[in-house]
């Protein structure tokens, strides 16, 4: 009889471990992250009252979640923006210190650096990313000189990722075709340039085409891109939403099974060309920009609907943010139609200021987020998405990876939580940035040329200090008044560039050594700096 009831008490506790078991898989949310290019801080209608853009199913993503009101790219511009937001990493730790990259280039994101795409597929998730990478890829061959038979290295299928469609960088910067895995079924074999865009202050990417430089030459004057023969710049949107939900399909029964997904969904709009479909043309009230974020927000709403439809609603996370703050042409529409894509903060892309990298930062996770419809005000970054992540699926981040990553996954589950970030930094175009609750410190740029737009080119400056609660605006230089702080937040900076960290864990080492936009400091300070902390 005591033999009977000890073994059904071993099954019962057996059917308890897995049932606990399956419960923990369950509970590790389907992901997406959806990053827009160049979306300003006021081209939410959620996030400013006043915008002539509605954005119905981006606000949806707030309303039904949480809105980081002070949530932050880590850089002003496209590239390092996007490697930081995949490595948990500033990346200015790399070579890159300032600017972008181009289509063709070393990857900036080493194969043994963690991403999100590697720690979640480590975790038992299927990664896919769909969209522009922009972190640099090795192609075939040489310029008008390739063989597209051989498949394309150092891309996203070498970082983490399992499956991936989309384009190699910015539409300005050429290698243009619809890269299906390693290569693309129609590939980028004839030559184009940018044309006039009658719609917008900017350009297209469209054909006709040349099948040479030489014939190309003979039409303009302007850089010759490669491109395939049925690449448009306008079917971007549509073609990623699309291989998006196509891939999400194919993983509908596994994620119900308990196999998670995580999809990157890094679209190219409103980045420039602005080429909004002409369904979308008169949508809006600003114009072919306007035009474009509703066409932009669209495909948001198709997300949506599919999940719901997929019955994969509940349980899957939506980040929605963007790269970095509104192009040049933000200046404009405040005069033509009444619409400031920064809201009520200063500067634009590559900014320091808030402008610069205070974005929309949306996350909507319908059976994980605690009372949803809130707001949260104080510091976030897209940093922080890597050490966010991990905790959710229980993976401790090793002292190597996400190294400025800080989790805010309390934020989500606990709606009375006290969260406190560490020190965030920005930088843009060199000069950096760090903020502290209120404070903000922006450092001394030497000033910084840029000498493929000497227009962009930055001026020297001098350090300055804003109380973002009280001047969110950055209106008023409150450096002389408070000595404390600027010596606090100095040293503070100081310390997380020559940790390797700016997180609690071992030191790390930079890819490089001292580099000439440390306007604070001399070599040999940075020397004696990293000596002590290592």
């Amino acid at each position: 009889m005591k033999s009977c009831t000890r073994f059904v008490v071993w099954v019962v506790v057996a059917l308890t471990l897995v049932s606990s078991m399956a419960q923990a898989d369950t509970l590790k949310p389907n992901i997406i992250v959806i990053y827009t290019d160049d979306q300003g801080y006021g081209d939410s209608s959620y996030l400013n009252p006043e915008s002539k853009i509605k954005t119905p199913s981006i606000d949806r993503l707030a309303t039904e979640g949480i809105a980081f009101t002070h949530g932050h790219s880590s850089e002003s511009v496209c590239t390092p923006s996007r490697y930081s937001l995949l490595t948990g990493r500033y990346s200015w730790r790399t070579h890159l210190k300032t600017g972008v990259m181009k289509a063709e280039a070393t990857g900036l994101i080493p194969d043994n650096r963690m991403t999100l795409a590697s720690m979640l597929r480590d975790n038992g998730y299927s990664t896919a990313m769909v969209g522009k990478w922009h972190l640099g890829m090795e192609f075939p061959g040489e310029f008008g000189q390739r063989d597209w038979s051989k498949p394309v290295e150092d891309m996203p299928l070498d970082k983490g990722f399992d499956y991936f469609y989309g384009i190699p960088a910015s539409l300005n910067y050429g290698v243009l075709a619809w890269f299906d895995g390693r290569h693309a079924k129609i590939p980028p074999t004839q030559f184009g340039a940018k044309r006039d865009n009658e719609r917008h202050v900017d350009y297209r990417i469209k054909p006709p085409y040349y099948q040479s430089v030489a014939e190309l030459k003979t039409h303009t004057d302007r850089t010759p891109l490669e491109i395939a023969p049925d690449f448009i710049d306008n079917k971007a949107l549509t073609r990623f939403t699309d291989k998006a939900i196509e891939w999400i399909d194919s993983k509908k029964q596994e994620a119900k099974d308990g196999s998670p997904f995580f999809v990157y969904l890094p679209y190219t709009s409103p980045h420039y060309p602005v080429a909004p479909l002409k369904e979308f043309w008169g949508k809006s009230e600003v114009g072919a920009y306007g035009d474009f974020m509703m066409e932009t927000d669209y495909h948001v709403g198709r997300i949506l609907d599919y999940l719901k439809e997929a019955g994969l609603d509940d349980n899957t996370m939506i980040v929605f943010t963007s790269d970095n703050g509104p192009e040049n042409s933000w200046k404009e529409r405040i005069t033509e139609f009444g619409h400031d894509s920064s809201g009520i903060f200063k500067g634009g892309k590559r900014d320091i200021y808030e402008g610069g990298h205070r974005v929309p930062f949306f996350v909507r996770w319908p059976e994980g987020i605690d009372n949803p419809g809130r707001d949260w005000d104080k510091p976030v970054g897209q940093v922080d998405l890597l050490a966010t992540f991990s905790e959710l699926v229980n993976f401790p981040l090793p002292d190597d990876g996400g190294e400025d990553s800080q989790s805010f996954a309390s934020l989500l589950t606990n709606a009375k939580a006290d969260y406190e970030r560490v020190p965030l930094v920005q930088s843009a175009y060199g000069r950096f940035s760090i903020t502290e609750g209120d404070w903000k410190l922006i450092m001394p740029g030497d000033g910084i040329v840029n000498k493929e737009f000497p227009s962009r080119s930055i001026p020297a400056t001098e350090l300055e200090l804003y109380n973002l609660k009280q001047d969110p605006a950055e209106t008023n230089n409150v450096v002389k008044q408070h000595p404390k702080i600027v010596a606090s937040l100095h040293n503070q900076l100081t310390e997380i560039v020559v940790s390797g960290r700016s997180t609690p864990g071992k030191p790390q080492a930079n890819d490089t050594g001292y580099w000439p936009e440390l306007t604070w400091m001399t070599e040999e300070e940075y020397e004696a700096a990293h000596e002590q902390v290592q």
